[in-house]
């Protein structure tokens, strides 16, 4: 099984070549983008150029952000490359109802099986309202997150603590309709590395996990900021082994407490820490 993953690269659709790059810039999942990134003039052709990509399995797994849902445009991108060998899932703007889900679930699932993994992004105060029901919509329904553009347009927030209510509520919908931790939208200047670093580390605090990249140079800086560090690792160590000798709850010497949540969260972090090169 792969690990969970923490980089998500987003290309335009109407630049193959582009895409041929973002596939091997060590990203865990590319985004083939046919929506904002894709002038309307070349929608078409963007769609065909994905659909020859995904005729055969890709070397990493590929997710595609499909047109506005209920458009001529997205019915043509769901047609087209639901049933088609190297999707690994289905990105769906703007989502703001359950029923959205369920439509696309129901229109993009192949005559001889189910839908395709479908991850839906909340990019209004509507949809931010309706994320648990979002997320219990259907079981193709893998993943939420939100996309943080436009809901700062939609809401007026001018910086990131506007947006940590809605970052929390989305990752309590998620969890509690038992999805993954959703990954943290894009940070849009690809040269602010210390600011994208700590955009991250607000993130992680908030329980996040990982993170939405537009330009190659982002991805390293994202995994360093998720991965656990050396001294959470440590620490992570020291519960599980103090669990092992003792059963039931207790302090360690340094005076931390320890008891079941406590070690699942170590067992979680070590399980994180695995995939660090």
């Amino acid at each position: 099984m792969r690990p969970h993953p923490l980089t998500w690269l987003y290309v335009p659709g109407d630049r193959p070549e582009v895409v041929a790059k973002a596939l091997v810039a060590g990203a865990d999942v590319v985004i083939v983008d046919l929506e904002d990134a894709v002038a309307p003039g070349r929608k078409a052709y963007a769609r065909a150029a994905t659909a020859e990509l995904l005729g055969e399995p890709c070397p990493v797994p590929v997710h595609v952000r499909v047109n506005a849902l209920g458009t001529p445009p997205s019915d043509a991108d769901l047609e087209a490359l639901a049933p088609l060998p190297g999707l690994a899932g289905l990105r769906l703007p703007k989502v703001a109802s359950a029923d959205d889900v369920i439509r696309t679930a129901e229109r993009a699932a192949p005559r001889d099986g189910g839908a395709p993994a479908l991850y839906a992004l909340l990019e209004s105060a509507l949809g931010v309202e309706r994320a648990f029901a979002v997320a219990t919509a259907h079981p193709a329904l893998r993943g939420l997150s939100i996309g943080e553009a436009d809901l700062r347009a939609d809401l007026g927030v001018r910086d990131e603590a506007g947006l940590d209510w809605c970052r929390s509520r989305v990752v309590v919908a998620a969890r509690a309709a038992g999805l993954p931790p959703p990954a943290q939208s894009v940070y849009p200047d690809v040269r602010d590395t210390d600011g994208l670093t700590a955009s991250c580390a607000r993130g992680r605090a908030l329980g996040l996990l990982g993170r939405a990249a537009i330009h190659p140079r982002q991805l390293p800086v994202i995994e360093r900021a998720y991965l656990p560090t050396p001294q959470e690792v440590e620490r992570a160590e020291e519960v599980l082994k103090a669990a092992a000798a003792e059963e039931g709850a207790q302090a360690l010497p340094d005076g931390r407490f320890v008891d079941r949540a406590v070690v699942e969260q170590a067992h979680r972090t070590l399980a994180l820490s695995r995939r660090a090169p």
